[in-house]
């Protein structure tokens, strides 16, 4: 099934222009939500915060704050859509909301370029941790 009128669900794993979810729907309305209890139960920063925001204004999309996936399914209403697109997500939290909103809506889920091609999946808990691991990976492909 074809979608005709979906809706763009930008997660903070693909908070940028290489979204493929914004690349192959440039004119759908997007839409960004602050995961008002992932930000409470994580105790995420204020600074993690600013930078997902200021990520999120370079962007053509609308800001939410409150439950991802009840204002997923708001926000496709409001729009008449018929489905959702998002990208590939890693995060088991966010694989989760994806499972709830194509309950309710067809989800496709896009697969971008990956960062960096890692051996192993990535160790989720610390950024610190996955960037020890790629940050080598990455270098390499700037070396001629």
């Amino acid at each position: 099934m074809d979608l005709t009128n979906p809706v763009v669900w930008v997660h903070e794993e693909a908070l940028g222009p290489a979204n493929p979810a914004l690349q192959d729907h440039p004119k759908a309305p997007a839409l960004f939500v602050f995961d008002q209890a992932w930000i409470e139960a994580q105790n995420i920063t204020r600074k993690r915060l600013g930078f997902l925001y200021e990520c999120a204004l370079e962007l053509p999309l609308t800001l939410r704050k409150g439950d991802v996936v009840q204002e997923v399914l708001a926000f496709a209403q409001r729009h008449g859509a018929d489905g959702v697109v998002t990208s590939g997500p890693v995060d088991p939290r966010l694989n989760r909301y994806a499972t709830r909103i194509n309950r309710e809506l067809p989800l496709w889920i896009l697969d971008g370029d990956p960062f960096v091609e890692l051996p192993r999946p990535p160790r989720l808990g610390r950024f610190s941790r996955y960037w020890r691991e790629a940050e080598p990976l990455v270098w390499e492909g700037f070396r001629g």
